[in-house]
């Protein structure tokens, strides 16, 4: 089956397409379906801007359409940055203007405890849709290491593992975090929505 990927982030389609694959699932880009679309983020949680991205992008195709939406949420700093998390600092920063920005705010406060948090939700032109969440637990650390992953990977520290998120390969990475989880999660939803047969 066939799914249009509702992100214009070219590191998040790989990982898609990685952890997917595995469940006879095809990945297309948006170029590859012929749209361009970015929609607007107007929701409060990552649900419904996952919702809201995947729906676009399905009645733009006419095709199955998968949205992800994810972030970082920080205890000390009350879930912050949270679904503004790529847009955190305004529009100017890159990523790691983000991170810095983060750190910064994050100076004098004792509590480092943060999670990463995905919501995957796939829109069907039939109107129905499938969505799960998954987290992945860590400490913010207090500089970056590594030169993997994207976003907040850097200074997203593992304790279990005693490495970032940055620091891991892709085939690490794809077995614990968020989006991983998510994934699974959405695996089990699809089967019991779909019992197995291809739509």
């Amino acid at each position: 089956m066939k799914v249009v990927l509702a992100s214009q982030n070219k590191k998040k389609i790989v990982e898609m397409r990685a952890i997917l694959s595995q469940m006879g699932v095809e990945v297309l880009s948006q170029a590859d379906a012929g749209v361009n679309l970015e929609p607007e983020e107007t929701g409060t949680t990552f649900e419904e801007n996952s919702r809201i991205k995947a729906k676009a992008v399905m009645e733009a195709t006419g095709l199955p359409a998968i949205a992800d939406d994810s972030g970082l949420m920080v205890d000390a700093l009350g879930g912050e940055p949270g679904v503004y998390s790529a847009r955190y600092g305004g529009e100017g920063l890159d990523d790691t203007g983000r991170w810095q920005l983060l750190l910064k705010n994050m100076e004098g406060k004792a509590d480092r405890t943060c999670k990463f948090v995905s919501v995957i939700c796939c829109c069907f032109p039939d109107g129905t849709e499938v969505m799960a969440r998954g987290e992945c637990p860590g400490i913010l650390a207090q500089g970056p290491s590594g030169d993997g992953g994207f976003g907040y990977d850097p200074i997203f520290y593992l304790p279990q593992l005693g490495k970032t998120m940055a620091q891991l390969t892709p085939e690490e990475k794809n077995k614990i975090s968020h989006r991983a989880k998510a994934l699974a999660g959405f695996q089990i939803e699809w089967e019991k929505q779909h019992n197995g047969t291809d739509q």
